[in-house]
């Protein structure tokens, strides 16, 4: 089985842009987003997908393998599914471009997970950390995911779900993690199906996988990724580096 990472890189950023290309500590935030992935020993290739010149000079003198998106696209599936059509893979790792501080822990589950499943059922697996802060459960930045008993993805939603109706049962509650592990079919699928409702509603790529009945498995994780969103998060960041 092929395992290779795949690190979609935009340059345009709405909150924060030109956020990969900032220096963390002496390296951009993208380059060292790409050592930590190589660094994990899990991969047997690891490409950064960009859309920028910029990023892709960065990574290219670095000496690491970089492919240049043909067309703009809406989110890093679609980003990952256009480079990967024609690259050997069983399965499709997506790292997040900035989040510099890999949990190789994480990762090594969601590899588990398609290592495991010996029929070909899972599609997808993908990580899920529990909230109990009220604040960040009804954040509509933070995606909620809901489960069945063996984990598998029901839905997505940046509304509070589940409900919670009856106060005498105990509810918990769970923030999608953005960062995938794919069957490369399921990527390829992914592409040439036009934005589904439901995802085109809550902004959710991980829901056009279940419209079009892709099967997602969700693994558990207690570690809470350093992602740089915001010029705060970079000086987090570097404050975490110099630890």
């Amino acid at each position: 089985m092929k395992i290779i990472a795949m690190i979609p890189a935009r340059y345009s950023a709405s909150r924060f842009p030109g956020k990969l290309m900032k220096d963390l500590g002496g390296k951009t935030v993208i380059l060292r987003t790409f050592e930590a992935t190589l660094n994990t020993n899990l991969f047997d290739e690891v490409y950064v997908v960009t859309d920028s010149e910029i990023i892709q000079k960065n990574i290219a003198d670095a000496g690491g393998n970089v492919i240049m998106s043909k067309t703009a696209h809406e989110c890093g599936s679609d980003r990952i599914a256009e480079a990967v059509a024609f690259l050997d893979a069983d399965i499709v790792i997506n790292v997040q471009g900035d989040e510099p501080f890999i949990d190789k822990t994480s990762l090594s589950q969601l590899i588990e997970v398609f290592k495991e499943d010996v029929n070909k059922e899972i599609d997808l697996a993908s990580l899920k950390v529990e909230i109990t802060n009220q604040e960040d459960i009804e954040n509509p930045n933070n995606v909620k995911v809901i489960t069945d008993i063996n984990n598998l993805a029901i839905y997505f939603s940046r509304s509070v779900i589940p409900f919670h109706r009856d106060k005498d049962i105990s509810v918990k509650y769970y923030k999608h993690k953005g960062v995938y592990a794919f069957r490369k079919q399921a990527l390829l699928d992914f592409y040439k199906t036009p934005m589904t409702p439901l995802e085109a509603s809550e902004k959710i790529e991980a829901i056009r996988y279940q419209e079009i009945g892709k099967k997602i498995k969700m693994v558990e994780t207690s570690v809470e990724a350093i992602g740089i969103d915001i010029p705060e998060d970079l000086e987090k960041a570097k404050k975490y580096l110099n630890l």
